[in-house]
């Protein structure tokens, strides 16, 4: 992607709040071999720009005084409450130099896994984005995963998934983290909940019901207490 920036002579936060108000956003661009650099930016245009995925997670192409520069965007403020970029960070890009990134991941084809098709199993993804470390030239926009050979009740970690060619996966110090999990349907859940819970209420009862029956005196048997007499007649 590409976009304008354009020098910018003062600093401090009056001169920054005097851009915003004319529709401009400050920002600084810094790396490599060149010093940190003061820009300003067309506001609405970088509004729309943030929208998008790739302005995130891509090598982008900045224009500055008729040269143009390969670059990262680092850092973003927003207002606390208005739609307005208060500031904006952009790295220079040195291609013999690995870059530490985080790229969105995005899953396709659960619908056709067994777990979703048979088992109507619910698909959760655990992570929606990966730190990755790779050269610019091998930086993927995103990562694709394939979810279709899910099956229930298996997991899907990062050590299943075969990444870009060039992209290592930055994991801080949890060697094979979970990407995806199968749940199984609630309603199954709460079949299964049921009928261990009546197992586990019908054995007390039944217990229970033994001590009763043997309490209770059989008829006509040696406890059974004669019945009454009526008066004879005089």
């Amino acid at each position: 992607m590409k976009f304008v920036a354009f020098e910018r002579a003062k600093q401090g936060t009056g001169a920054s709040r005097r851009l915003r108000n004319v529709g401009k956003t400050p920002g600084i661009v810094y790396g490599g071999e060149g010093q940190p650099q003061l820009i300003e930016l067309d506001h609405n245009a970088l509004w729309h720009a943030l929208k998008k995925e790739a302005f995130h997670s891509s090598i982008l192409d900045m224009e500055l005084g008729g040269a143009s520069a390969k670059v990262l965007l680092r850092d973003v403020q927003y207002h606390p409450f208005k739609q307005q970029v208060q500031h904006i960070d952009f790295q220079r890009v040195d291609a013999n130099t690995r870059l530490h990134m985080k790229v969105p991941v995005h899953y396709k084809n659960s619908e056709e896994s067994d777990a979703v098709k048979l088992d109507h199993c619910l698909v959760n993804p655990v992570v929606n984005e990966l730190d990755i470390s790779c050269l610019p030239a091998d930086l993927p926009e995103f990562i694709e995963i394939d979810l279709s050979g899910l099956k229930k009740g298996t997991v899907l970690h990062l050590n299943d998934v075969a990444l870009p060619k060039g992209v290592k996966a930055v994991t801080h110090g949890k060697p094979n983290p979970v990407l995806v999990s199968v749940v199984t349907p609630a309603a199954e859940e709460s079949a299964a909940d049921a009928a261990a819970a009546g197992a586990e209420g019908a054995a007390p009862v039944a217990a229970a019901a033994a001590p009763a029956a043997k309490a209770a005196p059989a008829k006509g048997g040696k406890d059974a207490k004669p019945a009454a007499k009526a008066p004879a007649k005089k």
